[in-house]
Order: C-alpha cells, then sequence, then structure tokens
C-alpha cells in the first residue's frame, strides 16, 4: 500500500471562496479518492492562509479583528465543502498552536544551519501576492503583474535567508526524471529563474504584527509564505510530540508528496518551499503541479481585479457532480480555460442528460422489458465491446495517475458513445418479441449494462453523490475499489428497480431566459451566457417624468454601516440588514438574496432611504430601502467610493 499526501493551497481569508478555489480543491479531492479506490493510503489537506498584510488590512477595513474575519470565512469554506462533498482529512488554520509550534520547529532548524542573518530591505511589495517585486517584473506603471494594482514601496530591517545557496541543489532537483514540478512548461519557467541567479530571500516583516512572532527576534513577524508553506508540515504534527501522521506521510521515501497549486503560485512552491525543506533537512515533494487559472473575459478570477465568480446558481440548479464534472472535463490540467455558464449548460446536456443519463434509462427500460424486470440471463459478452471497454478503463487510470482528467474523462465518454452506436448496430428493441433473438438481446443488453456500471465506477471519485445513484439503477452497491474497475460485475437475473431521471436535460434557452447570473465581484455585471458576450443588448429603463427639486429634498439618502446580514427564511430574495446610522441601529429587509450572500455585505458602507414609511415583509419590520441599480434584473448595491462617517446624508 503506498503514501499518497495530497494538498491544496492554504486559501487567503480575505475573502469568500469563488470557482478558482473551488476548483483546485475538487481536483484534489478526486486525487484522494481516486486513489483510495485503488488501494493507497491517502491523507487529504486543506487549509486557510490567514495572516499577513493582506488579512490585516481587510479586517481593517471592514472594522473587525483578523481573526474575526477569519473565523467568518473559515466557516464558508466549510459550508462550500459540504456542499461540495470534500472529504479532506484536516483543515488547517495557520491561526492554530499547532502551526505556531511548527513554524517556530521549521525556523529552528533553518537557523541550526547558519541560513538566516539580519540586514536592511527595501524594494517593490505587493500585499496581494504578499510577495516583493523587481522593477523589471513589474508594469510600466509599477504595478503587479498578477494583480494589476500599484505595488507598494517597503524599506525595513529584515531577516533575510540565504535562499541563493540552493541555486544548483535546486537545479538538480528539477532535473529528476520525472520532474518533480509539472507540467513541464513550468518546470522550464521556473528552472529559468532559478538558473538566472536567486537572490537572498526576506523572511520577516517588522510592520506587519498578525502573524507568528519570529522566534528571538523581537518585533519581528515570520514572513507569511515561509509561515503559510509550513502548513503542510504542521497538518501532520511536525513540531509536536506527536510525530505519527508526518512519520508516515512526509518521512516515507516510498510516499508520494503532492502540491496541487495554481501557477500565480509557482515559485513560492517550487522555489523557496524546496530550500527551506533543504535547510531544514527534511524530504522534498515529489510533485508539485502548478494548474492554469480560470478566466473571465480572459483575465484571471482575482477580487483585486473584480472579476470572480461565485457558481452557487449553479450548484444549486445542478448540484454540485454537475459542477465538478464541468470544472475537471473543460480544463485541460495545467492550461488556463475561460468559465462560461453557456459552456457548463451543454456540457450538463452533452454529458450527464445525453451520454450518460440517456444511456442509462435506455438500458434499464430494454432490460426490464426483455427479461420480467431483471438484468440479463448469464450470456456470453460481445468481445469488441469489452475490449473497447478494458481500453477506455486503462486509459481513464493513465489520465488519473498522469493528472489529465480531461483526457480520462475523454476515454469514458467515447466508450459511452460506442455503446450507444453498438445499440443502434443490434436494434435490440425490435428483436424484443422474437423468441429466438432472446439470447442475442441478452449479450447486447448485459454488455451494454456492464459498459454503464464500469463508467460509473470509475466516475466515483468525481460524481460522489450521482455516480452511485446510476449504479444503484444497475442493482449494484458503489464499490471504489481497483476490483470494480475490471469488466464482469454486473449481476445476473438481478432485480432491476424502475429507474428514476437522474440527468433530466435543460432547456438551454428558456433557463437563460429565467435566470440572470448574479454580478460578479465589485458590481460588474458578465452575461449568463457567455463570459465573452458584451451585455450591450440589455434594455435600459427611459428616464422618469421631471420632479420638482423641492420633491427630490423630500427623501432623506444615508451612508450606513452594514453591521449584520442574515437570510430571511423561507424567502428565496430576501436579506434582513442590521445598520448603523450615526450610533442608531435600524433593520432594514432588501430584495437581494440572489446576488449577494449575507458575509458579503457585512463591513460594506450602503446608502439608504432612511425616510421612507416602515414597511412589514416576511413578518419584519424594515425601517429604509437600500439603493441598488438593477442589471438585467440583478441588484447592485450602491455605495460609496471611499468610507465616510455612517449617517452621513447624500446630496
Amino acid at each position: 500500500m503506498s503514501k499518497y499526501y495530497v494538498t491544496t493551497p492554504i486559501y487567503y481569508v480575505n475573502d469568500l471562496p469563488h470557482v478558482g478555489h473551488i476548483y483546485t480543491t475538487v481536483v484534489c479531492d478526486t486525487l484522494a479518492r481516486y486513489h483510495r479506490m485503488v488501494g493507497d493510503d491517502v491523507y487529504f489537506l486543506t487549509g486557510t492562509d490567514e495572516h499577513g498584510q493582506k488579512i490585516q488590512r481587510a479586517a481593517a477595513e471592514q472594522g473587525v479583528t483578523p481573526i474575526q474575519l477569519a473565523d467568518r470565512v473559515v466557516e464558508r469554506y466549510t459550508e462550500l465543502w459540504k456542499e461540495l462533498d470534500i472529504t479532506h482529512d484536516d483543515l488547517l488554520r495557520t491561526s492554530q498552536p499547532r502551526h505556531h509550534m511548527a513554524v517556530q520547529e521549521m525556523v529552528r532548524r533553518i537557523a541550526e544551519r547558519d541560513d538566516f542573518y539580519v540586514d536592511r530591505h527595501e524594494g517593490w511589495y505587493c500585499s496581494g501576492c504578499e510577495a516583493f517585486y523587481t522593477e523589471k517584473e513589474l508594469t510600466e506603471e509599477k504595478h503587479c503583474p498578477v494583480h494589476e494594482r500599484p505595488a507598494e514601496w517597503e524599506e525595513e530591517e529584515n531577516v533575510f535567508f540565504r535562499l541563493s545557496k540552493y541555486q544548483d541543489a535546486l537545479i538538480e532537483w528539477y532535473d529528476q526524471d520525472p520532474s518533480p514540478v509539472l507540467p513541464l512548461s513550468r518546470r522550464n519557467e521556473v528552472r529559468s529563474f532559478v538558473e538566472s541567479g536567486l537572490r537572498d530571500l526576506s523572511v520577516s516583516r517588522t510592520k506587519v504584527e498578525w502573524g507568528v512572532p519570529f522566534p528571538d527576534k523581537p518585533g519581528h513577524t515570520v514572513y507569511v509564505w515561509l509561515d503559510a508553506l509550513t502548513n503542510y508540515l504542521s497538518a501532520l504534527g511536525f513540531g509536536s510530540d506527536d510525530s505519527s501522521l508526518f512519520d508516515r506521510y512526509w518521512q516515507d521515501d516510498e510516499g508520494q508528496r503532492v502540491h496541487v497549486i495554481g501557477k500565480d503560485i509557482l515559485r513560492f512552491h517550487a522555489v523557496y518551499w524546496p530550500a527551506f525543506l533543504m535547510s531544514a533537512g527534511l524530504p522534498l515533494p515529489t510533485c508539485v503541479f502548478a494548474h492554469g487559472w480560470w478566466l473571465r473575459d480572459d483575465r484571471k478570477m482575482s477580487k483585486s481585479v473584480g472579476n470572480v465568480t461565485r457558481p452557487d446558481h449553479l450548484v444549486e440548479s445542478f448540484g454540485a457532480d454537475a459542477l465538478r464534472l464541468f470544472l475537471l472535463r473543460d480544463m485541460v490540467f495545467g492550461q488556463d480555460a475561460n468559465f462560461s455558464d453557456e459552456a457548463f449548460v451543454d456540457r450538463y446536456n452533452s454529458d450527464l442528460a445525453n451520454g450518460l443519463g440517456n444511456t442509462l434509462s435506455r438500458l434499464v427500460t430494454l432490460s426490464r422489458r426483455a427479461f420480467e424486470n431483471r438484468t440479463p440471463p448469464k450470456v456470453a459478452w460481445d468481445a469488441e465491446l469489452m475490449t473497447s471497454a478494458n481500453r477506455a478503463i486503462d486509459e481513464y487510470r493513465e489520465g488519473m495517475e498522469k493528472y489529465a482528467f480531461q483526457r480520462g474523462l475523454e476515454a469514458l465518454w467515447r466508450l459511452l458513445g460506442e455503446t450507444n452506436q453498438f445499440l443502434v448496430s443490434h436494434e435490440p428493441w425490435k428483436l424484443l418479441k422474437q423468441p429466438e433473438e432472446r439470447q442475442h438481446v441478452a449479450e447486447v443488453l448485459a454488455t451494454s449494462l456492464e459498459v454503464v456500471r464500469l463508467v460509473a465506477t470509475a466516475l466515483l471519485p468525481i460524481l460522489p453523490e450521482t455516480a452511485p445513484k446510476v449504479l444503484a439503477a444497475l442493482g449494484v452497491d458503489a464499490v471504489a475499489s481497483s476490483e470494480a474497475l475490471r469488466w464482469g460485475g454486473l449481476p445476473v437475473d438481478s432485480p432491476l428497480a424502475e429507474g428514476e431521471s437522474l440527468f433530466p436535460r435543460i432547456d438551454k434557452k428558456k433557463y437563460f431566459a429565467d435566470v440572470t447570473e448574479p454580478p460578479t465581484e465589485g458590481g460588474a455585471k458578465t452575461s449568463s451566457k457567455d463570459s465573452g458576450e458584451s451585455a450591450a443588448a440589455e434594455v435600459i429603463a427611459p428616464i422618469e417624468s421631471e420632479i420638482a427639486f423641492d420633491d427630490f429634498t423630500k427623501v432623506d439618502l444615508r451612508v450606513a454601516d452594514v453591521k449584520a446580514a442574515e437570510e430571511v427564511p423561507k424567502s428565496k430574495k430576501l436579506l434582513k440588514l442590521t445598520l448603523e446610522l450615526d450610533g442608531v441601529e435600524r433593520t432594514v429587509v432588501a430584495g437581494i438574496k440572489q446576488q449577494y450572500a449575507p458575509e458579503d455585505l457585512v463591513g460594506k458602507q450602503v446608502i439608504i432611504v432612511a425616510n421612507l414609511a416602515p414597511a412589514k415583509l416576511m413578518g419584519i419590520e424594515s425601517q429604509g430601502m437600500v439603493l441598488a441599480a438593477s442589471v438585467g434584473g440583478a441588484a447592485v448595491v450602491l455605495g460609496t467610493a471611499q468610507r465616510v462617517p455612517s449617517g452621513t446624508r447624500v446630496r
């Protein structure tokens, strides 16, 4: 039994999870489920990065402490991972004492190698990346190349790590066969960076209080990346009295230690992290796989850029499995891909409704008619389709082992296509009333049903909720094992229940007529049909008839702070907001639930009609109205360009 340790990056808690976070976590969950299925000893880690300047600033902007902000956002991550059926063994928070112990042990080991020294540091710093950049790496406007916002010039005394000392050792590590950095294009990128010459790395900050205190360096905080990267060890008990998990999953020379990350944090994981580990005398990762970005309008999704997508409405409409399949099927792992609701619906209809759902329904119906509501009796298999199926399963397994999820899934749906062609060529529905063809019909249906069983078994790591339902429809238990991936597991002459429609086809035209995608972060509307389409066709309401200035002055518009927000029970549209106006709280009910999660609003400033007569909505007295623009029927809440005292009048 091989050890398999797989990790997501730890996610910043300055923002709620979006498609980028979901993608990496679904990939790791799929890998964990697959390796459990083939018999490996698996440990799957995810977590949250709660320290650093970015978190400190985000908390200050919302008027809360960093740990209060972290607690709130971590709760949403926990809820989302449940919705997506993520099977992590641990969720590590860098604010936890166990992590602080591990970071201090890491610092102690590196210090023993004399790999730290203190010096003055200055440079261009991006708080979004928590990293320094050279002028050459910035744009002409001195903007960060990732977040496209101004970098800040920072000067302070720092502790430095002798990164340059490990240049040759890193290059030797990259050149192993197989290389530990994948895909090879990323290996070449990071190798070129290291080969061009490494500068020693600042690993402490004196202007950031929210973090792990640097041992024996009063006033210094451990640099967020030395802090954050150590999470892969702290979750295993490194630095604690109980190192059993650390010995089992990190120290085992035969085990796999796999970090799945986005390409924007490649340098931290493929340069800094292995150098830290070399210095500390610890084993290195066996694989750092840097995948591409999900894009909106050909730009990386990012809160800083303001184009993130939170696909809650897709999960609500189609289920978590449909989203999981789309993410794995529509991105070539390692390359970028554009996120589009239209592509999502197309994938749902083609793969789930037509490919898997229709094939299952067709076969169960035919078998029930032909064999008195049972699977076919024992017969010989069709040799040609059986060979195709075994070949497809081999391709699937190779795809899963080599992080080529799209290729592995293509093999499964190609097999379903072959099976449908097989049915068309034999036309068993025409032979049902011919007794002499009974054995032929049994062979055709049994072989086709066995294909569906194999495909559904292979899909257990990707569709953990619906793949077991497919197997149940065949009278088969959902067993995730290598044995279940072998041909011949369909029960003979076994009862078949009347099938339910697992994947009803979606009328795409009607769906997009009825549903408008919520606005992206920052209020910018994206088209539900295609991320690159313009919203120019949207109809703007005509301006109302003129009113007198005196009429306008009767409306008292005020800036209010959102202190709390919660859903209104049994309402699909309403949120209950607790607002503060100049020290006085009031309750306002707003119809913005479909566009905003409650936690999106807390700490924000909104503009309200303060002198509107109170009205009862769902039994709650609303004392005002929140102003919002209507964009394609979706509410975009209006606020202020900069913070002003609550209660300030809007003129």
